[in-house]
């Protein structure tokens, strides 16, 4: 029980002491840089996939 309550106390003192937390401004930066590289990537991935399925469909329409 003694190891778990170091343990736990070792892990406060880590997060409260040692850990550099960003501020709300690099947080919110670094939200938006996350959200548009999700988007662009979405976006590349759904282009992507339409130019397949017009090609699959193409390949169909000839073999059918």
């Amino acid at each position: 029980m003694q190891r778990i309550r170091a343990y736990m106390q070792d892990s406060y003192n880590e997060l409260m002491n040692k850990v550099s937390w960003p501020t709300w401004n690099e947080l919110q930066s670094s939200s938006l840089v996350v959200l548009v590289a999700t988007l662009l990537f979405g976006i590349v991935i759904f282009l992507i996939d339409m130019l397949f399925q017009g090609s699959l469909n193409v390949m169909y329409n000839l073999f059918a």
